[in-house]
């Protein structure tokens, strides 16, 4: 008999904080029905998605990687041929239904990838095994870095490397790859798209352009100061209800968080995202195939990674690259894609269960 197979610490998990996100943004929308029930639709789809991949086993997920690769990449190249453009982005393919970013399904194509490439061989892997790694992670990289998308672009490069680390490579050549990017980083920073290189700059002093490209920085800073120990209450921001804090209910919508619930509901936030973050790790290690670990350990990681860039961004520690706070900002595609990673989780740790039988 057919039997829906879920991981109950990661649904428990992701239902509190996606009540959470209805909550918030129902303060950051403007108390908006239309932004609340579209945002319940797009939780309802990403929920059914996430329960269907993860009855799914894992060795089939094995086996399609390389389609999904291949087929995310198709989309890619299509966005630059084809694709909508929005404030100053190509980024979108219009199929007349729905409107979607394939950038945000290489976000599972890539780590996927990659660990099929790196288990295809013993590990730790050899020199080939690497540089047919690196190319995997470097090709939708590159497009998505020519929408213009550096946000994307550093997620996927994280979770391809993550896999990487996780296959066993030397602490020696950990450190000899961070040499080279430190000496890289001068000369990238020359091809970054001129808004791109502000943004770096002003991280370093947001108040140097007060109006223009540290507006957002500093008024996030304000109010996420302005929350104190215990936060103003539920729709009492002043930072957020007087609109001084641009896209607060998708980007910056932990500013408003924290202005309205304080260091107390942060700290709350935080535990629940590094629990999640937690129990992927569970998953990952107590996993038999290394195709799994390596999946397993990336997503849970990149997971948590998309949460300190946010943070990092809005509280003007980490430049703004347009990374929506996980689950919580508005938006649908990051939405589904972030639960099917967590479909795919709980694929593993059900395979991991029958295997275990």
């Amino acid at each position: 008999m057919f039997r829906i197979k879920v991981d109950l610490p990661l649904l428990f998990g992701l239902l509190i904080l996606c009540a959470a996100s209805l909550l918030i943004l129902w303060s950051a929308g403007g108390e908006s029905y239309r932004l609340i029930v579209n945002q319940g639709i797009r939780m309802g789809i990403a929920f059914v998605g996430m329960m269907i991949i993860a009855q799914i086993r894992i060795d089939t997920l094995f086996r399609w990687s390389p389609y999904f690769y291949a087929a995310g990449l198709l989309m890619l190249v299509l966005v630059l041929v084809v694709g909508d453009v929005g404030k100053g982005a190509q980024r979108w393919l219009d199929l007349g239904v729905i409107r979607f970013q394939p950038s945000e399904a290489m976000k599972l194509a890539v780590p996927m990838m990659v660990a099929w490439v790196i288990t295809r061989k013993t590990l730790p892997p050899g020199p080939k095994n690497l540089i047919f790694a690196a190319l995997v992670l470097v090709v939708p990289a590159a497009l998505i870095l020519k929408q213009p998308d550096l946000g994307t672009t550093l997620l996927i490069l994280m979770s391809g490397t993550l896999i990487i680390f996780l296959a066993g490579f030397a602490w020696k050549h950990i450190g000899i790859l961070f040499a080279i990017s430190a000496v890289a980083a001068p000369i990238l920073y020359q091809f970054l798209h001129p808004y791109q290189q502000r943004r770096i700059q002003t991280l370093f002093d947001p108040w140097s352009d007060p109006l223009g490209d540290g507006y957002h920085t500093i008024q996030s800073m304000i109010a996420i100061g302005s929350g104190g120990a215990q936060g103003k209450g539920w729709t009492e921001g002043s930072q957020s209800q007087l609109d001084f804090i641009p896209e607060r209910h998708t980007d910056f919508i932990f500013s408003v968080f924290a202005e309205e619930n304080g260091f107390i509901g942060v700290l709350m936030l935080l535990c629940l995202y590094v629990a999640l973050t937690a129990r992927g790790l569970y998953i990952a290690y107590y996993t038999k195939d290394t195709f799994s670990r390596l999946l397993a350990g990336s997503l849970s990681m990149t997971f948590f990674f998309y949460v300190f860039v946010n943070i990092g961004m809005v509280s003007g520690m980490l430049p703004v690259v347009g990374v929506p706070l996980p689950l919580i900002s508005y938006g649908g595609t990051s939405m589904v894609t972030l639960m099917a990673g967590f479909g795919i989780l709980m694929g593993i740790h059900n395979t991991r269960s029958l295997m275990s039988r």
